[in-house]
């Protein structure tokens, strides 16, 4: 069955999967149309940017910069693609691109460049990732790998929310972010450099970001090797390939150190307050509340605009149990930026936690539009518990459930107290086998990952008339997760090629 799977797939791949590389004009296989790229750009660039701070939207100036640079280059690409650029309201330094031209750059990153031929260089690489189908090109190769499963298993290394992600959502938080192999980043940074070259750009810009990126990565900070060098590790052959693509383009160009440093301004003005915030998460992260607050405080001191400092102070007064404080700071995030998940999750969580059910549902299912969360769903599934509708309780706790982590545990054990009792086969598979005298011996097994007992089987046998019956047995006592237990029903003759004419009717989790 597997060599004929394979065979399927190879047959599909070969009559249907080959392509042309837009960028290189080498013929590839990929398992994607342009159209199916764009979609699943365009469906999943709102969530990733969720799951990475949200946009950077307190220097509309900046952002309109970096999107005109952007679209300077990617214009030089050929590749028709609705090209898109967003500023991220994150410290990390990073850069990625989605399928079908959606571009991302993180505030960490703007803070380290120093031109706007750097800022060319490093949108140009981006949008070769997309223009020549990288993404996609490694969901095939996925495809290939296990038969039909896309994916990876990379996660999105530089966000604080992406492990709580759920649902489709977490596609491309996997597989959009995924470490490039060599000559896809070899591949980007000569076509960026000849992209860039193009638009005006001086190429020796390129050199110079990846000689920047060298000297930091053996430095070792932890902040860019959790950040951009995960995805796109910098190396020496990376600055030798770069030098060698400038020497074959047109000398000069715009280096435009003031242009950018201008652009930079405001930005930079803010970067103490960010700088003072990021060291506030860390504290909190410490469990260090004290220092925790004292630096939201400041960071709020020195710009009181910016919605996450005040959400970080939210954050603590909730590990704090002082859920009206938290409640109003997480109001005056909202009130500054109404549109990122994570303020609505968290006052949803505080109101629940006051006695506000149906405030707390509102915030918690406008923070599931947002970006679908375990937190989020878990809490609604708590909340419709506590209301007796065991129905909403049991579908949210069973998308929290497949997540895994700590919110999968706790959702799993939810699940099988509510769901176990009406659905107890689903949870508790059973296995037949003979005993010495060829009577029928019933084995079950705990699958859930919570104790259980008063488990009944059912059996359909056929009597010495040829007529079918039923008869229940009872397993005593508990079965602990993952063990299994049995009954001797004494049913008889039974062999193996009968098939297993047993099915658990009956169980309860024991408290």
């Amino acid at each position: 069955m597997r060599k004929l799977s394979i065979f399927l797939l190879l047959s599909f791949v070969f009559t249907a999967g080959c392509s042309v590389n837009p960028v290189t004009g080498k013929r590839e296989v990929v398992l994607m149309n342009t159209a199916q790229e764009i979609e699943l750009g365009r469906q999943n660039f709102v969530p990733m940017q969720q799951s990475q701070g949200g946009a950077y939207d307190l220097d509309p100036e900046l952002t309109a910069y970096v999107q005109r640079v952007g679209q300077s280059v990617a214009a030089q690409s050929g590749v028709d693609l609705p090209y898109e650029f967003v500023v991220l309201n994150n410290s990390v330094p990073n850069a990625w691109a989605l399928p079908g031209g959606k571009i991302a750059i993180n505030r960490g990153l703007l803070y380290e460049l120093e031109s706007e031929s750097e800022l060319a260089a490093v949108l140009g690489h981006e949008a070769v990732h997309a223009a020549a189908r990288h993404s996609a090109k490694q969901q095939t190769r996925a495809m290939l790998m296990q038969v039909g499963v896309m994916g990876t298993a990379v996660a999105a290394r530089d966000s604080d929310y992406g492990n709580l992600i759920v649902g489709s959502a977490n596609l491309l938080a996997q597989a959009g972010l995924a470490r490039y192999g060599r000559s896809a980043e070899l591949e980007s940074d000569a076509y960026g450099m000849r992209y860039m070259s193009k638009a005006g750009y001086d190429p020796q810009g390129a050199v110079e970001l990846q000689e920047t990126f060298v000297r930091l990565s053996e430095g070792r900070r932890t902040d860019w090797l959790s950040g951009l060098f995960a995805s796109h590790p910098p190396s020496r052959e990376r600055v030798q390939a770069n030098v060698a693509t400038a020497a074959t383009l047109p000398r000069g160009g715009i280096r435009g150190e003031r242009e950018y440093q201008a652009a930079m301004r405001v930005t930079m003005q803010s970067r103490p307050a960010y700088e003072t915030y990021d060291e506030g998460r860390k504290a909190l992260a410490d469990e260090d509340l004290d220092t925790a607050l004292a630096k939201a405080n400041e960071a709020i001191r020195l710009h009181a605009e910016e919605a996450h400092f005040h959400a970080l102070r939210g954050d603590i007064r909730l590990v704090q149990d002082n859920y009206d404080w938290a409640v109003t700071n997480y109001t005056r995030a909202i009130d500054r930026r109404d549109d990122f998940f994570y303020y609505h999750l968290q006052r949803g969580i505080a109101r629940k936690e006051l006695g506000q059910q149906d405030a707390a549902v509102m915030d918690l299912e406008r923070s599931l539009q947002l970006l679908p969360t375990a937190p989020a769903h878990y809490a609604l599934g708590d909340i419709a518990k506590s209301r007796g509708d065991r129905a909403t309780a049991v579908q949210h706790f069973r998308v929290v459930a497949k997540s895994g982590g700590e919110y999968g545990k706790a959702a799993t054990a939810e699940l099988v107290r509510l769901d176990l009792p009406s659905n107890p086969s689903a949870y508790i598979p059973t296995g037949c086998s003979a005993d010495g005298n060829a009577r029928l011996v019933v084995a079950v097994r705990n699958d859930t990952s919570v104790r259980i007992t008063g488990v009944q089987v059912a059996v359909v046998y056929s009597d010495a008339s040829g007529r079918q019956q039923q008869r229940r047995f009872a397993i005593a006592g508990q079965i602990p997760p993952g063990q299994i237990a049995g009954v001797n029903t004494g049913l008889g003759p039974y062999t193996a090629d009968s098939g297993c004419p047993a099915e658990v009717i009956a169980a309860q989790v024991a408290e």
